[in-house]
């Protein structure tokens, strides 16, 4: 299988300004993809609004674009009716953590089998340049004018805190690692979640490509992704930003643990389930 089998014609009009860090992420995963062998009448690629959700509209694939703030639970869906399926969900910081937040959350407990990659430029790039969820301290946008007051959302120590079946921080312009690092997510069972750092070249001047290429390091080999404790104290480091697998653990999905799974492993949408059989399975989810 190529590359190519994603791609989307070529005089596909992509509304990214040039130098975007999502150009990278979307050549990440398609090669990703490739290497895994998965198959796009296999794949369903999830987003909300927002530049980073414009992303599966430029791969030749199943997609779901859904309202701001969304995408994960759609994706949840998608996956609870077809678990056969490899669902993926591409969006941006804002729709992520903050219309997004609630869904991050509960989604991380219930652990659906489901790929959440987060752009995160650290702005709104769609809606001209406010401050998002993880924007800086001090940062100074058109609404934020004498800075940002509050501390930066950090989505890498809540997913480790709620136990998150898979944790990492990866940076676009390193793209062989983070190739690595979104297969692994990729592969893992559970909510394997990816927080993707990327430079918003229009809206964002401070955090650049040379900024985030000076003020990251990645956690060294003899690292142990299955300490929690160590995970949420790096997580938590502030003097440099660490990226990498922080965290991995094993435990049944969401799909695993439903009752009409347990007995009859088809997808819902292939099933002739009549009305006394639903019973049957309603009775013994009570029992």
């Amino acid at each position: 299988m190529t590359i190519e089998l994603f791609d989307m014609p070529k005089d596909t009009d992509i509304a990214w300004c040039p130098g975007c860090g999502n150009f990278g992420i979307l050549r990440i995963v398609k090669s990703a993809l490739t290497e895994l062998n998965i198959k796009p009448e296999e794949l369903v690629m999830v987003s909300g609004i927002g530049q980073a959700a414009k992303t599966p509209h430029y791969l030749r694939t199943n997609i779901y674009n859904g309202l701001h703030g969304r995408a994960v639970a759609a994706a949840f869906a998608i996956k609870a009716v077809n678990p056969t399926l490899k669902v993926i969900v591409e969006t941006g910081d804002g729709c992520s953590f903050g219309e997004g937040g609630n869904h991050f959350i509960h989604n991380i407990l219930r652990n659906p089998d489901i790929i959440h990659l987060a752009h995160d430029n650290m702005v709104y790039g769609l809606t001209k340049g406010q401050a998002s969820p993880t924007s800086q301290y001090g940062f100074i946008t058109p609404v934020q004018v004498q800075g940002v007051t509050n501390e930066p959302f950090n989505p890498v120590a809540l997913a480790i805190a709620l136990d998150a079946a898979f944790v990492a921080r990866v940076f676009v312009g390193d793209q062989e690692q983070t190739k690595e690092i979104i297969k692994a997510a990729i592969s893992h069972k559970g909510y394997s979640f990816v927080d993707i750092l990327q430079p918003c070249v229009t809206f964002n001047k401070r955090n650049t490509w040379k900024w985030f290429k000076e003020n990251i390091y990645y956690l060294e080999e003899s690292y142990n992704p299955n300490n929690k404790v160590e995970a949420f104290k790096r997580a938590t480091e502030k003097e440099k930003i660490p990226v990498g697998i922080f965290y991995t653990t094993t435990k049944l999905t969401f799909e695993e643990n439903l009752p009409v799974y347990k007995t009859n492993k088809n997808p819902l949408y292939l099933r002739d389930v009549k009305l006394d059989k639903l019973t049957e399975l309603l009775d013994l989810k009570r029992n």
